[in-house]
């Protein structure tokens, strides 16, 4: 069920996003949904791969180079998906942060309502 709910959270945060970055477009919600996990998988597998390569570079800037690389997981995740286009890198980057951004305080969100009740 967490799952579930976490999913539908990135799906609208992509959404989100894509309203006030020019260059990040969605189609539509089950675009998103469809985004959602294939960015998910996407970070799962090859962006584990390249964040482990590119560690030494992410130590060299202090953590900044993430950006780069979820900004690039981003552009391969709207090659693959149809209805979501990232179409220039500033919007990618862009995207990239506030999407990390925004995913990071609606989990927190949902943590912090689930603690509240129990």
């Amino acid at each position: 069920m967490r799952l579930l709910i976490k999913w539908l959270l990135n799906a609208a945060a992509l959404m989100i996003v894509a309203h006030f970055v020019p260059g990040f477009y969605v189609r539509n919600f089950v675009a998103a949904l469809i985004a959602a996990a294939v960015i998910g998988f996407i970070n799962a597998t090859l962006g584990f791969l390249v964040k482990f390569l590119t560690f030494p570079l992410t130590i060299l800037t202090l953590g900044l180079f993430l950006i780069v690389v979820n900004a690039v997981m981003l552009k391969v995740a709207a090659f693959f998906v149809p209805g979501f286009e990232v179409s220039t890198w500033t919007a990618a980057i862009i995207g990239a942060i506030l999407l990390s951004i925004l995913s990071a305080f609606l989990h927190w969100l949902l943590e912090h309502r689930h603690r509240e009740r129990y």
